[in-house]
This record gives structure tokens, C-alpha cells and sequence, in this order.
């Protein structure tokens, strides 16, 4: 289905609370002085403006990272990557997930990103260039399949679907078995919504049945506007880094605030 747009979600809680602790994992994994590969399913158009009409048409921004950016200190990686980006494209820009790991990768790291929506690939070859980065314009899951384990084999990949199609929920199971059997040192993360008809879970109870030592992390808020199914988000992480649990903890009570 090519029917999603992020630019209408970019910088709301759900981007929050997955962008923070992608940050956090890959700024973990670049204190060690050896090379490693980002690899992302669902890249989308990797930097937004959230002064553009999509933006302001939800208020998902203003009620996500407007709010938000005052919990982390100017020292955390994901409002390094925030900066950054800002000080680049200006101060209303936001950065999808590849322009965070840009930002925080090192020359020499490698970048393999997957969108297939044919405008949403077309931005995201403006957005984001380098000569360790290759863009696939395809199925993100084909293409992570077809290069676990990649090289350098150190790293991390990103899951990040629309979730428009319902068929994922049964197929991400199975997907990330697979990919944990080729890239056992991989880190795998997994970013879905929390609905309020929770579809989502049959797939967690699969995924914690077959992964038990993974880390599972869920943040609910406040529904954007009436009648918005999303109530949450969560990240399902194999072989998560040191610290990223910690990280996810003290994300916690930020959230719990915002439900009062």
C-alpha cells in the first residue's frame, strides 16, 4: 500500500518515543571504534517540515515534540540529531529516523534504507546523501531480508511499517525470527502502534513467545483528537544495548505526565 504519508505524523509522541531510544542504541553502538551497519524497512522521506500544512492540518507535532523537547538535555543524542538538523535545514525542520542515524553515524558506517512509495523515495534522496549510503527503492522487508547479515555486521535495523496493511501484524512475527537467525548480533527494533482495539496483540504474544529475552516498551498518551485510534507506542527490541532500558525507563514517567 503506497497510501501513507508520515509528513501529517512527523513529530508526534509515537516519532518521540522512537526516535529518543533509536538515538540512545546508536549512540551506544558508535562509542566502539568499529564499523557498523543501519539498515531501515519503511525510510519514508527522512526530514519534514512541521510548518508545512500536513503538520499544522493534525497538531500531532504540537502536541508531540513541542511538548516533548524539554525532556531531554542538550546532551542527549536524539536532541544532538534534533540540533543538528535544525541548525542545517532551520528551526522548524524535524528528521525521520534515517536523518537521526545520519547524524549520529560516523564516516565509514553504512546506511541501507528501503521506501518504496515512489515520492516519498524521490524526497528522501534529497534529504539523505553519502558515499556509505545506498537507497532501495522496494518491499523493505525484501530488502532486509536479502542483506542479513550485512557488512559490516555490527548494528542495528530499524522495523518501522505504515501498519496500513493489516497482514504485517501476522508477518512481522515470522520476518524477525528470520532475521534474528541470520544476524544473531544484530540489533533488531521493532516500532508499533498501540491502537485502542489492540491488534497489535497477538503479534507481541508471538514475538515474546519466540524472543522471551527481548526488550518490550510501551508508552500510552492522550488521543490527539477525538476519535484517534492511536492511544501509544511501542518499541520491541532484540538484543538491546546496554543503557537502552534505562533510557526507556526514565522515558516513563514523561509519559505518564502528559495522561495527568
Amino acid at each position: 500500500m503506497l497510501s501513507y504519508q508520515h509528513a501529517y505524523h512527523a513529530g508526534n509522541l509515537a516519532d518521540v518515543h522512537k526516535h529518543a531510544l533509536l538515538a540512545v542504541a546508536l549512540d551506544y553502538l558508535t562509542r566502539k571504534d568499529k564499523p557498523l551497519s543501519y539498515l531501515e524497512t519503511h525510510a519514508g522521506r527522512g526530514l519534514y517540515d512541521l510548518s508545512d500544512a500536513p503538520a499544522r492540518k493534525t497538531g500531532e507535532a504540537a502536541q508531540g515534540i513541542a511538548r516533548a523537547e524539554a525532556w531531554f538535555g542538550s546532551d542527549h543524542p536524539y536532541a544532538r540529531a534534533l540540533a543538528a538538523v535544525r541548525a542545517q535545514h532551520g528551526d522548524t525542520a524535524y528528521p525521520g529516523s534515517p536523518l537521526i542515524a545520519q547524524t549520529l553515524l560516523r564516516p565509514g558506517d553504512r546506511m541501507h534504507l528501503a521506501e518504496l512509495h515512489p515520492q516519498e523515495h524521490a524526497a528522501l534522496r534529497t534529504a539523505v546523501r553519502g558515499r556509505e549510503l545506498r537507497l532501495y527503492r522496494q518491499d523493505g522487508l525484501e530488502m532486509a531480508q536479502s542483506l542479513c547479515p550485512p557488512e559490516p555486521r555490527r548494528g542495528l535495523i530499524l522495523l518501522d511499517p505504515s501498519w496500513e496493511v493489516k497482514s504485517e501484524y501476522a508477518t512481522l512475527p515470522r520476518v524477525i525470527t528470520a532475521l534474528a537467525r541470520k544476524w544473531n548480533v544484530g540489533i533488531v527494533m521493532l516500532w508499533y502502534p498501540l491502537l485502542a482495539d489492540a491488534p497489535h496483540a497477538p503479534m507481541l504474544a508471538a514475538l515474546m513467545r519466540d524472543h522471551p529475552d527481548a526488550l518490550r516498551h510501551e508508552v500510552r498518551f492522550p488521543p490527539v483528537r477525538k476519535g484517534h485510534r492511536m492511544v501509544g507506542s511501542g518499541l520491541f527490541v532484540l538484543n538491546p544495548p546496554w543503557g537502552l532500558d534505562r533510557a526507556a525507563t526514565e522515558l516513563d514517567g514523561h509519559f505518564k505526565a502528559l495522561r495527568g
